[in-house]
């Protein structure tokens, strides 16, 4: 059984296309037992549904440039 902790690290991988039936199996027993995780992964496929349908938008200026740096500093 997976903690809400080890749930969150493995959404990620869940919503992989290619991933692991264990993987996919023990985070649908968690969200059987766990209302709030179940949320999450309600919401989480929702929100990959609406975004799947729209066309890619340019970044605005300069956040890439942002976001790369704040990534650097994290190193």
């Amino acid at each position: 059984m997976l903690t809400c902790k080890e749930f969150l690290n493995s959404l990620n991988e869940y919503f992989d296309d290619n991933a692991a039936a264990e993987i996919r199996a023990l985070v649908e027993s968690h969200i059987n037992t766990c209302p709030n995780c179940w949320v999450i992964l309600d919401t989480t496929r929702k929100t990959l549904q609406i975004y799947k349908g729209m066309e890619p938008q340019p970044l605005p200026p300069g956040l890439h440039d942002r976001i790369m740096s704040a990534l650097d500093k994290r190193k």
